[in-house]
Parts: C-alpha cells; sequence; structure tokens
C-alpha cells in the first residue's frame, strides 16, 4: 500500500517518516519524497494513528487526489533543484509532464489554483532558496553558482534573484542577519 505524505522535502524527512512507522509496527518497503510503500494495510483505525503520529512531526498523510498530485509536483522540483539540478535536460514542463504522466496545462492550473501561485514561481522560489543556501556556505563564486543551478548568466540569476528577495546576490551575501526559507514555506 503507498501511503501519501505532505511535507516530506528532504532526506532527514525520509529517515524521520521511516523510523516512525517502523516504532508503530509498520513495514516501510520504500521512502521516497511525498510517498510511503509500506507491506501491510492499515485499517481505518490505524491510519487515523498513524496521521496523528505525522502530524505531531509536522507532517500530513494525503488521502486526496488533487493534494497527492500538488505533493508529487512539488517533491518533483524539490528534487530537481536540491538534489540532482544538473538532470534537468528538458523544459521544467515536459519533465513535469512526463513524470507525472498528464498533459502540463491541467497540471498548470490544477497547482496554480491550490497554491496560488504558479509551478513555475514555484520553482524559481526553489531555485532562490538554493542559491542562498549556497551563498551562505561561501564555497562557490557566483559565476559557479549560477552555472551548478543551471543559469545561463550570472547576470540572469542576479536579475531573478533581485527579483524574489530584493537583493542582489553579492549584497546578500554581505548580510548579517541571513533569513532562509524552509522547503516547506514556500
Amino acid at each position: 500500500m503507498i501511503l501519501y505524505i505532505k511535507n516530506m522535502v528532504c532526506n532527514r524527512c525520509k529517515m524521520v517518516i521511516r523510523a516512525e512507522l517502523e516504532s508503530l509496527g509498520l513495514h516501510p518497503v520504500a521512502v521516497e519524497l511525498g510517498e510511503v510503500e509500506i507491506a501491510d494495510f492499515p485499517d481505518t483505525e490505524e491510519k487515523m494513528k498513524i496521521a496523528d503520529h505525522l502530524q505531531k512531526l509536522g507532517f500530513e498523510l494525503i488521502d486526496d487526489r488533487k493534494s497527492r498530485t500538488i505533493e508529487k509536483i512539488k517533491s518533483l522540483i524539490i528534487q530537481l533543484v536540491h538534489n540532482d539540478n544538473s538532470d534537468l535536460k528538458f523544459p521544467l514542463s515536459t519533465h513535469i509532464s512526463d513524470e507525472l504522466g498528464q498533459d502540463y496545462g491541467t497540471l498548470s492550473k490544477l497547482f496554480s489554483e491550490v497554491e496560488g501561485v504558479t509551478i513555475e514561481k514555484y520553482f524559481i522560489g526553489q531555485k532562490v532558496e538554493k542559491v542562498k543556501e549556497l551563498l551562505i556556505y561561501d564555497e562557490m563564486t557566483i559565476n559557479e553558482i549560477a552555472y551548478k543551478m543551471n543559469y545561463s548568466s550570472v547576470a540572469y540569476l542576479s536579475n531573478q534573484f533581485k527579483k524574489v528577495t530584493g537583493f542582489s546576490p553579492s549584497h546578500y551575501k554581505s548580510l548579517k542577519d541571513k533569513k532562509r526559507k524552509q522547503i516547506d514555506e514556500l
């Protein structure tokens, strides 16, 4: 059985979910961002117990199809940006459509209606948060960050960064109080 879980955004989330399900006596077969395959088929009471435990940890069990689709889109984007952004060889729309096996226009409309932001803006927000992280670590130049994040130029990265944050990347790097958003708050 597959459980769909909201707010799973990183590898630590996967570890926490696995540990929590095991503590409840369930046996996760596979744990991926946004979904967990378990060997057991929990009844309604067990599902409520799982939902309660997950909610205490900041996660949410998802039952409806629309919410699952939204979470899959978010998981794909988070995976692309934060884990393997160099793998995006096609337009984002093609990648999402191919991965979910659905028309991008339909997915885009659903995402915008539910989240109040377009898929593209969500993607840009994720990229900007990753750029902030890389700037704070101070291990790469802005040029290297632009290349790593698949920007066509430093100027394009700088313009997009400034539109979202109000600061240039170099000014942001010099700030003392660097406030980054958590992935699940974007």
